[in-house]
């Protein structure tokens, strides 16, 4: 029996009819009826997606010899999740969207100080009558607005908790096909991932140079002010390219076991993700309350790149403290 027939065969076994199979596999009718014509051949990521749908084995599908349904039977660990495509796809999915509003979230309240900049700028060199305590009244203002709806942003992660505790609550496995199909997701992601990551971390770079140069060699404030604001840009326009390509690769990787989520990896990863959590609200605290306390905003900036370079320091040390028990 030729591949065609037993998708016909498997097809009509469960009841479906191409529409409804068509709607499983996320293909065209006119696909599945290609397929159940022989006009076409389904591709391996295909085979693999028939293959857990129908339960059965992907030697039945492509070899013509195996006339019987050779019904996937594991053990299954009743205590282990079984993690379908469809949940991992929509695990995936979630993720990435809300990896949207948490970059969205982030962006904003980068941008935040941009007007609080802006405004004191006004008022350093006189412009529109506007006094230094109006102009830092008008912008903490605008500054914790923005603040707030960055938080909003945030609040918003939670309609997908649902979506994430599917896979993150408990111990789980794949079934049968779904490991491959994200396999070749990641290697067709990676590329892309490698790119926006690059790019985010050369903007992170750069983003100090025109400071440091308007700082060494023309010692004027007005300068000083506007390349902080360029510094801002560039560090917010990074953060928004890096966090939902990070986000969606991690997603990948959890499903799969791999990169950070190895097995050997995922206890470090998941101790970052905590000190993560605690460690940058914090280095941002600093940050808003040395630079409104002093208004030093050309000086303050230098709490990030200390603050990137303890944090790399302290995943060393935690590294370094595991190895040793």
């Amino acid at each position: 029996m030729i591949l065609a027939d037993k998708i016909i065969k498997l097809r009509k076994k469960f009841g479906w009819s191409q529409e409804e199979l068509a709607e499983k596999m996320n293909v065209s009718r006119q696909s599945i009826s290609k397929w159940e014509s022989a006009r076409s051949i389904p591709d391996l990521n295909k085979i693999l997606m028939l293959s857990e749908i129908f339960g059965v084995s992907t030697d039945y599908l492509v070899k013509d010899d195996i006339e019987e349904d050779e019904e996937i039977n594991e053990d299954v660990d009743t205590d282990v999740k079984r993690v379908t495509l469809e949940e991992a796809l929509l695990y995936v999915q979630s993720k990435t969207e809300a990896s949207k509003f948490i970059s969205k979230g982030v962006l904003v309240c980068v941008f935040s100080f941009l007007p609080l900049l802006f405004l004191l700028a006004l008022s350093e060199y006189e412009q529109f009558n506007l006094t230094s305590d109006a102009a830092a009244a008008i912008g903490l203002t605008i500054l914790f607005v923005m603040i707030a709806i960055g938080v909003v942003f945030f609040i918003r992660i939670n309609q997908y908790k649902d979506d994430f505790e599917i896979i993150e609550a408990t111990p789980f496995e794949l079934v049968y096909g779904v490991r491959s199909i994200f396999i070749e997701k990641i290697k067709k992601y990676k590329p892309i991932y490698i790119k926006k990551v690059s790019i985010g971390v050369i903007l992170f770079i750069t983003s100090v140079i025109p400071l440091l140069m308007v700082s060494l060699l023309m010692r004027s404030g007005m300068l000083s002010l506007i390349m902080v604001v360029v510094l801002i840009l560039m560090v917010g326009l990074g953060l928004y390219i890096i966090i939902p390509t990070s986000l969606e690769y991690n997603a990948l990787n959890f499903i799969v076991g791999e990169g950070d989520y190895a097995p050997h990896k995922i206890k470090q990863t998941k101790r970052i993700e905590k000190l993560g959590a605690f460690y940058w609200p914090l280095v941002a605290a600093i940050y808003i309350g040395w630079s409104l306390w002093t208004m030093a905003w050309g000086i303050t900036w230098i709490v990030w790149p200390v603050a990137a370079i303890g944090f790399a320091a302290l995943i060393g040390l935690a590294a370094l403290f595991e190895s040793k028990i």
